[in-house]
């Protein structure tokens, strides 16, 4: 069975590496070298993403995936947010037409 809690203790690890000093894990090294250098690092996992799918091996797929999402959550505490943010709002929206949520967005 696959561990549905892994999203929030990553959020909660990655809070915690959040201030911590440069040296002492990657994601404080992330943190420390500012919001553009994540901005930079969700996209590259974005397009690496993208280049796997293309490629159609489903083992790179799932490892780039992995990527992103990590990342995406890097940039999600960098706004003080995590996981748990975007799982309320995918709840909120489930059962909605996407047509219809996104024409609610205007």
């Amino acid at each position: 069975m696959i561990d549905t809690e892994i999203l929030r203790r990553l959020s909660e690890t990655i809070a915690a590496r959040r201030g911590a000093e440069a040296n002492s894990s990657y994601v404080a090294s992330l943190f420390a070298k500012g919001h553009d250098a994540v901005l930079r690092k969700v996209a590259e996992e974005a397009t690496e993403t993208l280049l796997a799918s293309k490629d159609g091996d489903k083992l790179h797929v799932v490892r780039e995936m992995a990527d992103l999402w990590f990342h995406s959550m890097v940039l999600l505490a960098w706004h003080g947010l995590n996981s748990d943010d975007v799982l309320a709002e995918l709840q909120r929206r489930e059962g909605i037409s996407g047509i219809d949520e996104k024409a609610a967005r205007k």
